[in-house]
């Protein structure tokens, strides 16, 4: 048997028509976080004379972020400027405020992948949408009309007061929504911030592998685990959702 048909058998196990609920990742698996991370940070560096390749910055990039979001909670606003700064630190330079202000004020400017709005609307015909994303209210407020769907419910950090792969996040997705975890499908880019999480209270998840400068990983920590179904981007996951939907009707 050959990947192609391994994967399609992988595939043919999820059934998706017992799912009400698809809870969404935001930055990386809907809005191309990479590119904007990339157009905040390279300003900054070339500033200050300093240029290391894409796939460093974005390890760093997720050492740093991880760091920032460890400990007592802060606003992801202020995990963004703890990132800059601790880029200055390693690369040995003085962000201005400014500078550290560029990174979390860059964020409404992200666009969506150009699968996401039509995956999108095509899944949001057949199961209820909901955000859960490592972000506060008023910078997700800046990406949310570039989705253009509605969703059920938006449950960010800020709410829960910790970051993904914290539990809290996912538990309290299922209070508000009133789901169990067999109710939900999660979706998301990060295997650490997602699917083990997801798993671990009982969500099935999907892997978005998104294409990166650090393929698999992106800018998050490295982790491994094993996801309900891997997909290439959103567009794969909308037609395979859509596929067991016509079957099934």
């Amino acid at each position: 048997m050959d990947s192609g048909e391994s994967q399609q058998e992988e595939q043919a196990v999820l059934d998706f028509t017992r799912y009400r609920f698809l809870t969404f990742d935001c930055y990386g698996t809907l809005i191309d976080w990479e590119s904007g991370i990339f157009s905040a940070l390279r300003p900054v560096l070339a500033r200050h004379g300093k240029s290391i390749d894409d796939q460093q910055l974005l390890e760093l990039y997720g050492d740093l972020e991880l760091e920032a979001e460890s400990g007592e909670y802060r606003s992801y606003r202020d995990v963004l400027r703890m990132v800059v700064r601790g880029f200055g630190e390693r690369l040995r330079f003085t962000p201005s405020q400014q500078e550290q202000d560029s990174l979390p004020n860059s964020i409404s400017s992200w666009n969506p992948w150009p699968d996401t709005v039509a995956a999108l609307q095509s899944l949001g015909r057949n199961y209820q949408l909901v955000i859960l994303s490592n972000i506060d209210d008023d910078l997700f407020a800046g990406s949310r009309p570039k989705l253009q769907v509605t969703f059920r419910d938006v449950i960010t950090a800020q709410q829960a007061a910790c970051y993904k792969p914290c539990r809290r996040m996912f538990e309290l997705a299922l209070e508000r929504i009133g789901a169990s975890p067999t109710d939900v499908l999660h979706v998301g880019q990060s295997v650490y911030h997602d699917v083990i999480p997801a798993k671990s209270i009982g969500m099935s998840t999907v892997w978005v592998n998104r294409p990166s400068a650090r393929p698999g990983v992106g800018a998050v920590k490295a982790a491994s685990a094993t996801p309900d179904l891997e997909a290439p981007d959103l567009a794969t996951l909308a037609k395979l959702a859509q596929e067991k939907a016509a079957k099934a009707g």
